[in-house]
Parts: C-alpha cells; structure tokens; sequence
C-alpha cells in the first residue's frame, strides 16, 4: 500500500530554518515517516527570507519583522509554495510548527512582539486550511499517529 504524503515544516525534522538559525526537531513528528511520506516545507525560506532573520509576527493583514520591515509579500509567496507543492504531491494533511507567524494553527503571536498569544493562523496554516488540507501542529501529532 502506498504512503499518503503529508507537509511537514521543515525545522520539525531538523532543518535549522527557524528565524533565529535554530531547529526544533520533533521525533514523533520524525516518527510519521513510518507512516506517511513527508514532504518538507519552511514557508519563510522558501518566500525568500535568510536565516537566521530578524524575527516576524503578524500585525492586522501584514507580517511585520521587529524592526518594522514588512515581509507579507515573503510570507505569502511562501504559503503559496506550500499550497503548490501539498498539491503536487496530493497532501491532504500537514504538520507545522505551533505559533509560528507562517505556520502557526489556531493560536499565533500576536504582533506586539511581547510574548503573547492571539487565535489566529499563521499566513501559509490560514492558506492551507482554506483549500482543504488538514493543518496540525507538532503538539497534535498524536492525531496522525494514532490514524
């Protein structure tokens, strides 16, 4: 039988793409390969943001890093990779980091770079669910384990 292919942020398997050059790989996220074939993704990178990078948050409809820069355009070309390469390989489902200013489900920081949260997704999260796929956090990963 074959795998279903999933979208997974990149930094959950080790790939230090994080805004401060960092991972946070995640075995039971890395767990999921017994399982699904797991597609990478960093959204920032990939919409053309360096790492390590000043951090971002999103601020009403932009995405603004700590010093003011506004990097929405980034973060949307980014989401949108995500969503072309879920359909590529017919993803139906992804697993991103939790919080993430792009990745973020459900609760996301809330733009006052202070440390506190807000209910809302991440820009490629909200891209994502909007056309269909299932958006988890590492935090969820239970979920995909136990289907």
């Amino acid at each position: 039988m074959k795998k279903q292919a999933i979208l997974v942020s990149s930094c959950l398997l080790g790939v230090c793409c994080r805004y401060d050059g960092a991972s946070k790989p995640n075995g039971d996220v890395i767990k999921l390969r017994e399982k699904y074939v797991l597609i990478p993704i960093c959204p920032e990178v990939d919409g053309g943001l360096p790492t390590p990078r000043t951090p971002s948050e999103r601020v009403g409809d932009r995405v603004l890093m700590r010093d003011g820069t506004d990097v929405t355009v980034n973060y949307q070309n980014g989401a949108e990779m995500a969503l072309e390469r879920a359909r590529s390989f017919g993803c139906t489902a992804a697993v991103l980091k939790a919080r993430s200013p792009s990745c973020g489900k459900g609760v996301i920081y809330d733009g006052s770079f202070s440390g506190r949260l807000t209910d809302r997704d991440g820009v490629a999260a909200e891209l994502l669910r909007s056309n269909g796929i299932e958006v988890y956090t590492e935090e969820e990963i239970h979920i995909l384990l136990e289907k």
